[in-house]
């Protein structure tokens, strides 16, 4: 029984030595001061990225503004595009394995300056393909794309946590 307290005070001071190194839980970005109100400037306000990013932002403290007069800073979304193509096909000529690609570009501005010139990331992944599942396959794809759009969301926070 006399072990527990051990335990305890061990875990204890484990976290008092991860907080004291700056260590922070992933998912908890600390923003600086200008992107405190923050509004989001894309095309498509519904893509699978924007609704990452948008999350991500009120997640690490930001108050997002529905315009732009209100905020500290703009993110400006200037392109979000998906794309796939097929790697392989299979003997009888039918798409054997696909590669997703979602490219991001954005840039932020405050007070009518810009303070992040255009940045472009990516992320590529691919599945195989059998069209004697094709809702699955469909799914699986699905699946993929917000998985991309939430580690592209996570590398763009990342980036503004440094501003």
């Amino acid at each position: 029984m006399s072990a527990h307290p051990c335990r305890c005070a061990l875990w204890c001071a484990g976290l008092l030595a991860a907080s004291g190194c700056g260590f922070h839980l992933q998912g908890h970005k600390a923003l600086p001061e200008v992107l405190r109100v923050t509004y989001v400037q894309a095309k498509d306000r519904q893509s699978d990225f924007v609704q990452d990013l948008r999350k991500e932002l009120l997640t690490s403290g930001a108050r997002l503004t529905t315009t732009n007069n209100d905020a500290t800073a703009v993110v400006h979304v200037v392109n979000d595009d998906f794309a796939r193509r097929v790697l392989s096909v299979s003997a009888s000529d039918q798409p054997a394995e696909y590669e997703l690609t979602y490219t991001v570009r954005f840039s932020v501005s405050a007070a009518n300056k810009e303070i992040l010139a255009v940045q472009e990331v990516s992320g590529v992944r691919d599945y195989t393909f059998d069209e004697t599942i094709l809702l699955a396959k469909e799914n699986e794809e699905a699946i993929l794309r917000e998985a991309l759009a939430h580690d592209l969301a996570d590398v763009v926070m990342r980036r503004l946590a440094n501003l």
